[in-house]
């Protein structure tokens, strides 16, 4: 999978070739350099150069693998936090950061005040790491809801819907 920061980046908006690059990279961030040409109508070294500027840019954040966390054995689970009424979002932030389980962070507007994203082994493992979480004293409630199946539109295979 593909990050991407946007298709418009500070102000600069990236052209349509930008955007069929970005698209083929975001459905196959291994798609050969030769393939993208020839999907674009270039040659290999302006597609090349293209993606090295999106790249320095920011637009492309990075490449990642997609890992299906049923078949790797792992658990992923969705925790709600509630925060003490006078910590911000930052220090919570802070605290997450260190929890290498902590996969994503989201502070939302309303009730809870924050979700985070946790991969672990097991719902020991699980519990561990919430309750770790819970000792620092900055919150209040937590709520964590464990993903039993999931797709994410960016990788779903265009074919299958």
């Amino acid at each position: 999978m593909l990050r991407l920061a946007s298709f418009r980046q500070m102000g600069r908006i990236v052209d349509s070739v930008d955007e069929q690059i970005l698209t083929i990279l975001a459905s196959n961030a291994r798609t050969p350099i030769s393939e993208i040409a020839r999907q674009v109508n270039l040659s290999s070294a302006p597609v090349a150069r293209r993606i090295g500027r999106l790249e320095r840019d920011g637009t492309i954040k990075g490449y990642v693998a997609i890992v299906d966390r049923g078949r790797s054995g792992q658990l992923e689970a969705f925790t709600e936090i509630r925060l003490h009424g006078a910590t911000d979002t930052s220090e919570l932030s802070d605290i997450v950061r260190g929890v290498p389980e902590v996969q994503q962070f989201f502070t939302i507007a309303g009730d809870p005040d924050a979700l985070v994203r946790i991969v672990v082994s097991d719902v020991d493992h699980l519990q561990r790491v919430v309750n770790s979480m819970r000792r620092t004293g900055k919150i209040t409630g937590t709520k964590t809801l464990i993903a039993m199946n999931s797709w994410d539109r960016s990788t779903l295979d265009l074919g299958s819907l």
